[in-house]
């Protein structure tokens, strides 16, 4: 694929972007075009007509935005960094710990029950998965010991989220917590989007302080050393970065997998794969999915709504079944 200038490949994103979450501020269930029904609802009451787009229509289009933007940007620092096409936050088990660790203070009601517990258990949860990672996988891992590595932390995080809800008090608890899991941005509000926002910013600022790191590590972590990049103090901001964006994400939307393994992929051709270049584009590009994502599952009829996480998951296994066979491929000729 022809790669295409940074400039223009970031405006046409960024249109991208704006024009989806536009579309997701007016679509409702069933796939149902809300402008009659707004104009309604301002003829008839100013203040309804403010309280939906302002308190339920544009909290879910801001969540979508920044839990996209958060996984792509993540997927594509951890490729750069494991220099491995298969490692993304889900994959890697980042977000497994990060729904371990918001299920703990959800069930333990931590924090003092409030809002801020659930992204700082989170954010722990994920730095843990991550640091647990690396302990495993070593230096430069393998494509098979970092699968393996991120397949028994997310088995292992996924038997004690079990363990918990096996343990809830009320089945009730334990539904909530299964809905919460299966990754879904309905019924989010501005409080959402205001306790997520600077744990996702923080974990943005941290990563992209990393690109020109990330591109040195494209030839090879000794290389990057004799640049005079510091490998633990790289490995620390990525691993950082990653656990407060995912940990946030996950707090306040569930599991939504995949966006950072897939994102990256569509977007490395058409940037020459330059690991450095690749991070606006990953986000942008996750940022575009996920919102149009959400979209899809409001469009099936009968008032029912689909999952995020479940969507997203099945379109991304299947593509990342299809990068396993191509890395298989490539390995035997």
């Amino acid at each position: 694929m022809k790669e295409v200038s940074a400039l223009r490949l970031n405006f046409a994103l960024c249109l991208l972007v704006l024009a989806l979450a536009a579309l997701s501020m007016m679509v409702g269930r069933g796939g149902i075009l809300l402008t009659d029904a707004f104009q309604e609802a301002y003829a008839a009451d100013p203040e309804i007509f403010s309280l939906i787009l302002y308190e339920i229509r544009l909290p879910r289009a801001l969540l979508a935005l920044m839990v996209g933007a958060t996984l792509g940007l993540a997927g594509a620092a951890l490729q750069g960094l494991l220099q491995n096409p298969l490692a993304e936050p889900g994959i890697v088990g980042a977000s497994s710990g990060a729904a371990l660790g918001a299920v703990t203070v959800f069930y333990f009601a931590l924090g003092g029950g409030g809002m801020l517990g659930l992204p700082l258990g989170g954010v722990l949860g994920a730095a843990l998965a991550l640091g647990v990672l690396y302990g495993l996988a070593g230096r430069n891992p393998s494509l098979t010991t970092l699968i393996l590595a991120g397949v028994a932390i997310s088995a292992f995080a996924g038997a004690l989220t079990s363990l918990a809800l096996s343990l809830a008090p009320s089945p009730y608890a334990a539904l909530e917590i299964v809905f919460w899991m299966l990754g879904s941005l309905s019924d989010r509000s501005m409080e959402h989007v205001l306790f997520a926002a600077p744990f996702m910013g923080a974990g943005a600022l941290l990563i992209a302080s990393t690109a020109r790191a990330l591109e040195a590590y494209g030839l090879g972590e000794d290389t990057a050393t004799s640049l005079g990049f510091n490998a633990g103090s790289v490995k620390a901001r990525v691993i950082l970065g990653t656990a407060l964006g995912v940990g946030a994400a996950v707090a306040v939307t569930g599991v939504v997998g995949f966006i950072g393994l897939v994102v990256p992929h569509l977007m490395r051709p058409l940037v020459g794969h330059s690991p450095s270049r690749l991070l606006l584009p990953s986000a942008l590009g996750g940022a575009a999915l996920t919102l149009a994502a959400d979209i899809a599952v409001r469009l099936p009829t009968g008032g029912m709504e689909l999952k995020l996480g479940v969507v997203t998951a099945l379109l991304g296994a299947p593509f990342f079944l299809y990068l396993v066979l191509k890395a298989r491929r490539e390995a035997v000729w």
